[in-house]
């Protein structure tokens, strides 16, 4: 058991110390969201900044002008007012250009809008024009960061253990898999079940467990109810002894479950990470859902109620997988505290799932639904007499 609270300990450590995703601000410490208006002011103040200047026109000076030249200074200053009334002209025909091009990046942004905060330590450069803008109008060199296309393992400098061993290698694998299919949000569904097909040896241990726990279920029971009014350190020791017997007769080991719970955290935290990370991510969509976007923004900023399907899921089939992967217990109160418990997890989960982007609700939509198949699958060898 301590072993297992150290790992864990490890695991948490390595996470919260080392590498995370840093929120691009404005010059006001303001989070930068890729929303329409802010694309539509970037855009209107890089067009008022680039010809602010050359708007300004002098007029000719009349200064130590003497008669003798007088004349010949009267032929220059009318050349000179006809020049300047063409260059004024071209400004005002730049500046017209300049306003159509963002009237038309507004109405791309419109289309394309998530409303989310965009990551300042991205891994790849976007391709989305009025995303580059930005994160130019902001202080990121993009021309400094690889094609998303061509991402590496290991792109850019190192920043630490964590980012370089867990993120940026998912970062990799997904953009391996969405360039062969054509598609980021397949690639997250792909590699979330090649993923939980590596780690089935482990989860399918768990959830024979499960399975074995509910079958010494009697046997736990009669030995609760044989100690239940014995609390003396002797009678309690004997109680601890016998039910070590029942559990070695089962070939059941209390702490197995523990093992898929320290694995499956700090591969959600990497795979939120690395899909926060990859720009591409925000410029896909998968059966018309936007990839980026959070289904609250979704619904509520713009009126896409069909995003509530993706709710629905998450809820769905995260209380399955938390009802199929059960363990009896071993006490009325006991079960009646985990039914609160996942009862309680499902609604937090839920809701959570209003706040996060499409893409990490794929994840744990698809990783949700294998830990049902995988568990309907353990139930059915056990009918069939498989998984003793």
């Amino acid at each position: 058991m301590k072993k297992k609270f150290k790992i864990m300990f490890v695991l948490l450590a390595t996470i919260l110390l080392t590498g995370c995703t840093t929120q691009l601000t404005d010059k006001d410490g303001k989070g930068v969201q890729y929303t329409e208006k802010n694309v539509c002011e970037t855009c209107n103040k890089k067009c008022e900044a680039k010809f602010e200047e050359e708007n300004k026109v002098e007029a000719p000076s009349e200064e130590n002008i003497t008669e003798e030249n007088k004349q010949e200074e009267t032929t220059e200053n009318v050349e000179s007012t006809e020049n300047t009334e063409e260059i004024i002209a071209t400004k005002e025909d730049q500046i017209k250009a300049c306003k159509e091009e963002c009237s038309k990046s507004c109405a791309t942004a419109k289309e394309t809008q998530t409303g989310q905060n965009l990551v300042k330590n991205i891994l790849c450069q976007p391709t989305d024009k009025n995303m580059i803008e930005l994160y130019e109008s902001n202080g990121v060199d993009i021309s400094k960061l690889p094609d998303c296309k061509k991402l590496s393992i290991s792109p850019g400098k190192y920043e630490g253990i964590w980012t370089t061993l867990f993120v940026k290698p998912l970062a990799w694998l997904i953009v391996i898999i969405g360039n062969l299919f054509k598609n980021y949000g397949v690639a997250v569904i792909i590699l979330t079940i090649l993923i939980r097909l590596a780690l089935y040896p482990i989860t399918k241990k768990t959830a024979v467990q499960s399975e074995m726990m509910k079958n010494a279920q009697p046997e736990l029971k009669r030995l609760e109810n044989k100690y239940a009014n014995r609390t003396d350190k002797q009678s309690q020791m004997q109680k601890s002894q016998e039910m070590m017997a029942i559990y070695k007769k089962y070939n059941i080991n209390p702490l197995s479950g523990c093992l898929f719970a320290l694995i499956q955290i700090p591969l959600f935290v990497a795979f939120y990470e690395a899909l926060n990370r990859l720009p591409i991510i925000f410029e896909g969509s998968l059966l018309g859902f936007n990839l980026g976007i959070t289904p609250s923004t979704a619904i509520f900023a713009y009126g896409h109620y069909w995003y509530i399907i993706v709710v629905v899921l998450v809820g769905v089939l995260t209380y399955f997988s938390f009802k199929l992967n059960s363990t009896a217990s071993m006490s009325e109160d006991q079960a009646k505290q985990m039914r609160i418990m996942s009862i309680f997890s499902v609604v937090l989960i839920t809701f959570m799932s209003f706040k996060v982007s499409i893409s990490i609700a794929l994840y744990w939509i698809f990783n949700s639904a294998f830990t049902v198949v995988q568990n309907l699958l353990v139930k059915r060898g056990k009918k069939n007499d498989h998984i003793i």
